[in-house]
């Protein structure tokens, strides 16, 4: 494994409130306004049933998030570790590095997005640390080992939450790191608590990207950093409109196992972040750096024990095994992109 840094195919820092190299307004912030228009026009005529209808099919997507990572985490963990992440690699790395080598990919995943944010190990200011979608906590205790800052992480998933505070207490840390079960977008903490609110591949569970990032920016100190780390579709093209309809097919394909809600771009992440003027706003994308990933879990579960823990494991873990083609395919055509998105709280 490399010491030193591969450029990430994709940089764009970005000042506040310059948005004349995004699609503006965002397509995104366009069908949440049409879609709250829809409500109103529709409230003498059966708009609690339709509330009722979205918040029946939020609840459901959150069961299966659930029932999906207390069902595969176990063997996630037995195979790749606590990171429940992808590994950063140099765009020439190989699939064939040792199982080693792909988790020290991991840890520079998490070395590489807080350097990209300007998160030092000089810095001071990090205190506390809110880690959303925190798996089973591997990048809090990282972080919290790092920092020595308290971090607390949230999770939709009570087995994951267990297991992360379990090896919280293993890893002697129980004082600095704790999960909890809690939503996202309604996360149970006072606003402005945090000196860095983390998001490591969750953002794609978020059914309400806008709620999510505003969620984000409450539960943020001021001028404290956010960093979201998430799988993102292509950004459109100017005077596009939407996906092509079989990039859409696939993605759809990739949501029914994943259990994923509509995919964004992170140009529309950027333009929630304008929205709600954060500073020093920055992107990247590192779907080259994340490549090797992918074809590395696929050899991996192919092995006599991936294959018996993957059997051992359940129909959504064996599911989820045969999607990863999907995924491959997905950022071979460009469809699917990884994206970092970064920010700051005002003062």
């Amino acid at each position: 494994m490399k010491a030193t840094l591969a450029p990430p195919s994709s940089l764009i820092s970005l000042p506040r409130h310059k948005v004349s190299s995004l699609r503006s307004p965002s397509l995104l912030l366009q069908s949440q306004r049409r879609s709250s228009a829809l409500m109103t026009t529709t409230a003498s005529r059966g708009s609690v049933a339709v509330t009722a209808a979205a918040t029946s099919s939020a609840e459901a997507l959150r069961e299966g998030i659930a029932e999906f990572y207390n069902e595969t985490s176990g063997l996630w963990e037995e195979i790749w570790g606590d990171h429940m992440h992808h590994g950063f690699y140099d765009p020439d790395s190989s699939v064939q590095l040792s199982d080693s080598g792909h988790r020290e990919a991991q840890i520079r995943m998490i070395e590489e997005s807080l350097r990209f944010a300007g998160v030092t190990e000089e810095e001071k200011k990090i205190k506390r640390v809110v880690d959303v979608g925190c798996g089973i906590g591997g990048s809090s205790r990282y972080i919290a080992s790092k920092f020595g800052a308290e971090c607390i992480g949230i999770t939709l998933s009570p087995v994951q939450a267990k297991r992360a505070n379990d090896l919280a207490t293993a890893q002697s840390l129980s004082h600095k790191v704790s999960f909890q079960v809690a939503d996202a977008l309604d996360q149970p903490f006072e606003d402005g608590i945090s000196d860095l609110v983390w998001s490591m591949e969750s953002g794609e569970h978020m059914p309400d990207k806008a709620k999510f990032v505003k969620e984000l920016v409450r539960v943020t100190a001021p001028g404290g950093r956010i960093i979201i780390v998430t799988w993102c579709h292509r950004n459109l093209s100017q005077g596009e409109e939407s996906l092509q309809p079989w990039e859409q097919n696939l993605l759809d394909r990739i949501c029914k196992t994943f259990y994923l809600p509509a995919w964004c771009s992170t140009t529309d992440y950027v333009e929630l972040l304008q929205s709600l003027s954060l500073q020093d706003i920055k992107y990247a994308d590192w779907s080259e750096n994340v490549a090797p990933f992918w074809p590395a879990v696929i050899r991996t579960a192919l092995t006599w024990k991936g294959l018996v823990s993957l059997l051992r494991s359940g129909m959504k873990s064996i599911k989820g095994a045969l999607t990863m083609p999907l995924m491959i395919e997905g950022y071979k055509k460009g469809v699917i992109k990884f994206g970092i998105i970064t920010c700051q709280k005002p003062l």
